[in-house]
């Protein structure tokens, strides 16, 4: 997997997990825009990014070898799925139009 599929990956999880974190109203440190937990759990999937064995990245749901731990490949999916309906209630589909298409 090359670097800007690396990076772009990783601005969507970046992204959508600060958007998860800031609407639950999660107990970040000050200046920092995580809060621990999803702060770990960021740091894990870049680390699971990183190592992926797939030259062109699947969607984490069709992978043939899923390397997320169930716990973590859950919280991954609510963080997702909470943001996602948060940016398409906003009328940010531009955005999500954008990132599925590239």
């Amino acid at each position: 997997m090359d670097a800007g599929d690396i990076e772009k990956h990783l601005g969507v999880l970046r992204r959508f997990t600060g958007t998860y974190c800031r609407r639950k109203g999660h107990a970040r440190a000050p200046g920092s825009p995580l809060c621990p937990r999803c702060r770990e759990l960021l740091d894990y999937a870049q680390g699971r990014l990183e190592r992926c064995p797939f030259d062109s990245k699947p969607k984490c749901k069709n992978c043939q070898a899923p390397c997320y731990q169930k716990e973590y490949r859950e919280r991954i999916k609510e963080i997702m799925r909470s943001s996602g309906k948060y940016y398409v209630m906003r009328g940010r589909l531009d955005w999500l139009i954008r990132y599925f298409l590239m």
